[in-house]
C-alpha cells in the first residue's frame, strides 16, 4: 500500500519496503546520541579539575613538616627528629591549643589565616601554656590579637642579614636568610630583637606575661623551606628556635580556620570560585544553551524541490521514513498514512472526496464494504482510520499493516 506524501512525493505503508526495517538502536545509533553528553561531562570533568588546581596553587605542601615540595618542611623536621624533638602536625585551633603546653613549642605558619575565635584561643594558649609560640610572617590583623605589643613595619627585602643581638640562638647560627619578609618593633620590655634591616628586626623574641615561655616573631618562613635550609646559617637557627623544647605542635592553618566558627565544615569547590570565575562560567553555560538552541534539530514545514536526478520513488520513500524516525515524528508519519489512506477508501466506498475526512461519513461505508470475519482483537475501521498517534515505532509499524490489510479487504469485496 502507498499513500501521497504532504508534499507530493508517495510513503510506504509504514515506509519499510520489503523488509520491515528494525526498530532496535544499533550500537552507532547509541554512541551518536550519547557523545554529546559524555564530551560534556568530559568538559566539565576538567574544568572541576583545573579549578581545584587553581585553588591549591604554589601553596601545596607550604611549610608542611611532611611535605618533601621545595617550599615544604620536612628537611628541618628530619634534623629535629634526630635531635630527638617529635613533631605533632595538628590543622584546627582546639588541637593547637589542647595541644600546647611548657614542654612544647606551638608554630603557628600563617597566622593571617586565622579567624577572630582562633585568634583568641591561640593568644590564650600563648599566656597559658608557658611554652614557646613561633609565628611565621604575622602580618598586623594577626599581631593585633596574638601580640599585641609589636607592630609592623614595611617590609624587608635585604635576603640574608646579620643577627645583630645578644640572642644565643642567633649568635651561634650567624647570617640567616630572614630580610624577605616583615620587620617589626615593640616597646615591650626585655624583648630581643635581632637580624635587623633599616633599623627594625626581622626576628623578635617577647617574653611571656604570666607562666614563663616566650612568642618568637619570625619575619620570613625562608629558614624553614627545604629549597633555602642548607643556606647560610638558616639551618641552625630554624633547629635552635624550633628545638628548644622537646615536642612541636605544628599548626597548619586551612580556609576553614578564616570563618571562626568552631564547627564550620570545609567549603566546597564551587564556595571557592572566585565571583569572577562564576560570572564567566554562567556567561559560558548560557552561550552553551543558546548554541544548542540554535544547532538543535527540529522539524520544520515540508519544501517540496525538484530532485537534480531521476531516483527510484522507493528510494526517495525510504529516505524521507528515515528522517521521520530519526525525528520521531510518529504523529506526522500516522497523520500522513491515515489520511493517504482515507482518500483512498473514501474513492473505493463511493464517499465524496470533501467527506473523507469525516468520520461520521466514511466508517459507515467502510464497514458496509468489508467481507470477511472481523479478528476480535483486531482494531476497528474508527481507531485505524481516526485514532491517536501510536506510542512507538512498533505500534506505527502496526498501525501501517493494519491499514494496509482494511484497504486491501475493501478493494478486493
Amino acid at each position: 500500500m502507498t499513500a501521497p506524501h504532504t508534499d507530493g512525493h508517495p510513503l510506504p505503508a509504514a515506509a519499510k519496503g520489503p523488509a520491515p526495517t528494525s526498530t532496535a538502536l544499533t550500537p552507532g545509533r547509541r554512541w551518536a546520541r550519547v557523545r554529546g553528553f559524555l564530551i560534556a561531562l568530559g568538559i566539565l570533568i576538567a574544568a572541576a579539575v583545573l579549578l581545584a588546581g587553581l585553588q591549591a596553587g604554589d601553596h601545596h605542601g607550604r611549610l608542611d613538616p611532611r611535605s618533601a615540595d621545595p617550599t615544604g618542611s620536612r628537611a628541618v623536621a628530619r634534623l629535629l627528629e634526630e635531635r630527638g624533638v617529635t613533631t605533632r602536625v595538628v590543622t584546627n585551633a582546639d588541637e593547637a591549643v589542647a595541644a600546647a603546653g611548657p614542654g612544647r613549642t606551638l608554630l603557628v605558619t600563617d597566622p593571617e589565616l586565622l579567624g577572630e575565635r582562633q585568634r583568641r584561643a591561640v593568644r590564650s594558649a600563648i599566656d597559658l601554656s608557658g611554652g614557646r609560640t613561633v609565628l611565621i610572617a604575622p602580618g598586623p590583623s594577626a599581631l593585633a590579637d596574638l601580640a599585641p605589643a609589636a607592630r609592623t613595619l614595611p617590609s624587608a627585602h635585604s635576603g640574608d642579614l646579620d643577627p645583630d643581638c645578644a640572642l644565643p640562638a642567633a649568635r651561634a647560627a650567624g647570617r640567616a636568610g630572614t630580610g624577605d619578609g616583615h620587620r617589626y618593633s615593640t616597646d615591650l620590655t626585655g624583648a630581643t630583637a635581632c637580624y635587623p634591616d633599616r633599623g627594625h628586626p626581622t626576628l623578635l623574641v617577647l617574653p611571656g606575661t604570666t607562666k614563663g615561655g616566650d612568642t618568637v616573631l619570625l619575619g620570613s618562613p625562608t629558614i624553614l623551606l627545604n629549597e633555602t635550609l642548607a643556606e647560610q646559617g638558616n639551618a641552625s637557627l630554624a633547629l635552635q628556635l624550633l628545638g628548644s623544647r622537646p615536642e612541636i605542635v605544628w599548626y597548619l592553618p586551612t580556609l576553614a580556620d578564616m570563618s571562626g566558627e568552631p564547627d564550620a565544615e570545609p567549603k566546597s569547590l564551587l564556595a571557592l570560585v572566585p565571583s569572577g570565575w562564576t560570572w564567566a562560567l554562567l556567561q559560558l553555560f548560557v552561550a552553551a544553551a543558546l548554541a544548542a538552541l540554535w544547532r538543535a534539530r527540529r522539524l520544520g514545514p515540508l519544501v517540496t524541490e525538484n530532485l537534480p536526478v531521476a531516483i527510484r520513488a522507493s528510494e526517495a520513500t525510504e529516505g524521507r521514513a528515515r528522517l521521520y524516525r530519526k525525528a520521531a515524528a510518529r504523529d506526522r508519519a500516522a497523520t500522513v498514512l491515515r489520511a493517504a489512506t482515507r482518500e483512498r477508501l473514501a474513492q473505493l466506498v463511493g464517499v465524496p472526496a470533501p467527506q473523507a475526512h469525516e468520520p461520521a461519513s466514511l466508517i459507515p461505508a467502510v464497514t458496509a464494504r468489508r467481507t470477511g470475519p472481523v479478528p476480535a482483537d483486531g482494531p476497528d475501521p474508527a481507531t485505524l482510520l481516526f485514532g491517536t498517534t501510536p506510542a512507538d515505532d512498533a505500534a506505527l509499524v502496526a498501525l501501517a499493516d493494519h491499514l494496509d490489510a482494511l484497504e486491501r479487504e475493501v478493494r478486493t469485496s
